[in-house]
């Protein structure tokens, strides 16, 4: 399964050579993360339960500039699930277009927030992730 958001560049998400800033694109793959966690309500279950998504790396290529005015897509789709660690991969793509703007793999955990540690994932959990696969 995977999900996709559009943004557009905004003058704001430019730095002084007019293209988007480089931790600006983190801020976008995230945005996309949230909305896949919220559409799949794996959000609202994790938090109801006490847990909490946290990252713990970020592998991004940056392959293009965007600039302002453009619509970028982002795709966001699980890539594995681990026994304590998922991988999302996200690519961001200008609009109506096979052009790769950056692309990313996310590494989390899901944190007991009573805690404070990783947990293993198992049983209900490690299902409601495996949805995010399909």
């Amino acid at each position: 399964m995977s999900h996709v958001i559009e943004i557009k560049v905004r003058g704001y998400h430019l730095d002084l050579f007019r293209h988007v800033n480089n931790a600006r694109y983190l801020e976008f793959l995230e945005e996309a993360r949230w909305s896949f966690l919220e559409q799949t309500d794996n959000l609202a279950i994790l938090e109801q339960q006490g847990y909490a998504f946290a990252v713990v790396n970020i592998n991004i290529n940056y392959r293009r500039a965007a600039y302002m005015g453009e619509i970028l897509r982002i795709v966001t789709s699980m890539k594995s699930i681990g026994e304590r660690r998922c991988v999302m991969h996200q690519a961001i793509l200008l609009q109506d277009s096979a052009t790769v703007i950056a692309d990313a793999d996310v590494t989390f955990v899901i944190v007991d927030t009573r805690l404070e540690k990783a947990v293993r994932l198992e049983g209900e959990m490690r299902k409601n992730l495996e949805r995010m696969t399909d």
